[in-house]
C-alpha cells in the first residue's frame, strides 16, 4: 500500500469517528435519522436524513432512498423557529410572523405570504 492509499484510509477513518450522537426514528416506511457531528476543529452540526424504503419493481429488491439535510450551529434558533412557526401553523391555521435573520439585509425571512398566493397543490 502506497502513502496515497494509506493518507485516503486514515482520512476515511477520521470522517467516520466525527460522529458523536445518532438517533433513528421509525415512521412506517420511512425512518429518520439525526446524527450530530463534529468538525476537525471541534464544531457540531446536524445532519437529518429521511431514508424511504423503495421496491424496486425492475429487481423485485427493496432498496432505500436518502435525503439529507446538514444544520450548522449558526442556524439552529432560525432552524427551530421556523420548524415551530409551521407546527403551529397546522394546529392553528394562524400564520405566524416570519423568521428573520438580522445579519441578512437580503432575507428571504422578511417577505410576509398571504395565503391566497401560495399554492398548495404542489
Amino acid at each position: 500500500m502506497d502513502y496515497k492509499d494509506r493518507d485516503f484510509k486514515d482520512r476515511d477513518n477520521r470522517e467516520r469517528k466525527e460522529e458523536v450522537y445518532s438517533q433513528a426514528i421509525p415512521a412506517g416506511k420511512r425512518r429518520y435519522f439525526f446524527d450530530v457531528k463534529e468538525t476537525r476543529g471541534g464544531e457540531r452540526y446536524i445532519t437529518i436524513t429521511e431514508s424511504r424504503k423503495i421496491f424496486n419493481d425492475r429487481s423485485g429488491d427493496f432498496t432505500f432512498e436518502k435525503n439529507k439535510l446538514f444544520l450548522y450551529k449558526e442556524d439552529f434558533e432560525k432552524f427551530h423557529k421556523g420548524l415551530e412557526n409551521a407546527l403551529s401553523f397546522i394546529e392553528t391555521g394562524i400564520v405566524p410572523p416570519p423568521v428573520v435573520d438580522e445579519h441578512d439585509n437580503n432575507s428571504t425571512g422578511s417577505r410576509t405570504y398571504d395565503l391566497d398566493d401560495i399554492d398548495f397543490n404542489y
